[in-house]
């Protein structure tokens, strides 16, 4: 019993230093707010009472399109129930997806892909305090620059009168609305598309959401016709060094190297493309088209892309993927990413940042080392692998 309250007291002493810390912090950013223009009332009405939210944190620390395997992911992004749910806001949205699509040149499948993933179809939108929510983050060292400009955003926000501070709730990361959008997206991309004065992402009707949704992807390079990515077939003897992002052909070179569509035809010649291998040589192989790094500019987790362009193929009639994962494995915590990261740049294979994302600059250092050692370089970042890395010199 002694040990738990012990337990229970050293929480309680980190939790109160943390929100001494934060009390701090709060002071010199209202200094902040207002020196960058906005208005001594607005910073003091959106701040009054917010405290340091210990949730945001360890929500902040495991990111499921980032900690869970894709496959783990891919089950609950692109379940039955997702599909069955996007196919109903398809038909009940269906005139004003049409529209927006018109308007954009933005599929609206990818659209609504985007609406399920990060709402369930505006069922969910969340119910955080935003101004609480991005100042825990802003004052947590891990990325507070980016939090706090994104904070400095929202108190624009509230300042143009577009909401309420207690009325601007969203994701524990401070996203809001149907199609979780940040402040700073908010004040770049959001469109009034209705017509009635205001962009609203908040209220139950979502077609202002959408629009934006569709405004953002469009303006961020959207090309319209091309597929974020296809299906494909590796050829035995395949050289896995040739899967990297900055290796670029036409998919008829690729078909000409034996890379070829689940059909066993050439995949048609949608602009070019790069192999994406997010389980490695073991798991299901892509083409994957500037379309893929559009999507990239809404969430930077491979799995989250993937899981948006496969529930569009899935919204429109498309069956799910013929080859198989690696589903022994399991995904990497935070701090052994970051471990695997350390260890890569240590032995000269540098990742370029140390943040437990495991991107395209890490999966380049895991080939690199995986070359070194003789094993496939397929660049998949497994437990199997930090293990290797452990045992390097």
């Amino acid at each position: 019993m002694r040990r738990v309250w012990v337990i229970m007291a050293l929480l309680w002493a980190g939790g109160a230093q943390a929100q001494d810390g934060f009390a701090d912090w709060r002071a010199g950013f209202e200094a902040r707010a207002v020196e960058a223009g906005i208005s001594a009332r607005v910073v003091r009405d959106a701040l009054d009472g917010v405290s340091y939210d210990p949730e945001v944190i360890k929500r902040d620390r495991n990111q499921s399109e980032f900690t869970k395997t894709v496959w783990e992911y891919l089950s609950t992004a692109v379940s039955d129930a997702r599909v069955a749910n996007g196919r109903k806001a398809l038909a009940r949205m269906g005139d004003a997806l049409d529209r927006i699509e018109a308007e954009y040149g933005v599929d609206k499948h990818i659209v609504t892909a985007i609406w399920g993933l990060e709402s369930a179809y505006g069922t969910f939108r969340g119910g955080k305090d935003v101004i609480r929510s991005l100042a825990t983050l802003a004052y947590d060292a891990r990325r507070a620059a980016f939090f706090e400009g994104q904070l400095l955003d929202a108190l624009r926000i509230l300042e143009a009168g577009d909401v309420a501070p207690r009325a601007m709730v969203g994701s524990w990361a401070g996203a809001m609305g149907h199609t979780q959008f940040m402040p700073g997206s908010y004040l770049s991309y959001a469109v009034d598309f209705d017509g009635d004065g205001k962009r609203s992402i908040w209220g139950d009707v979502a077609v202002d959401a959408l629009a934006s949704t569709a405004n953002y992807l469009s303006e961020f390079g959207w090309v319209s016709g091309q597929p974020w990515g296809v299906e494909v077939m590796l050829p035995e003897g395949f050289d896995y060094r040739l899967a990297a992002r900055e290796t670029l052909k036409l998919p008829s070179d690729w078909a000409a190297l034996g890379v070829r569509g689940t059909d066993g035809a050439a995949v048609p010649d949608h602009g070019m493309a790069s192999v994406l291998l997010p389980a490695g040589a073991q798991g299901v192989a892509f083409l994957i088209f500037e379309n893929f790094a559009v999507l990239e500019r809404y969430n930077t987790a491979d799995a989250y892309v993937i899981g948006v362009g496969h529930l569009a193929d899935r919204l429109r009639g498309g069956s799910g993927f013929q080859g198989s994962w690696p589903l022994g494995d399991r995904g990497l915590s935070f701090d052994e990413r970051i471990e695997l990261q350390e260890r890569l740049t240590a032995l000269g294979f540098d990742t370029v940042k140390i943040d437990a994302k495991i991107g395209p600059l890490t999966i380049n250092a895991v080939r690199g080392f995986q070359d070194s050692v003789g094993l496939v370089p397929d660049g998949y970042a497994s437990p199997a692998l930090l293990e290797r890395l452990r045992d390097a010199k």
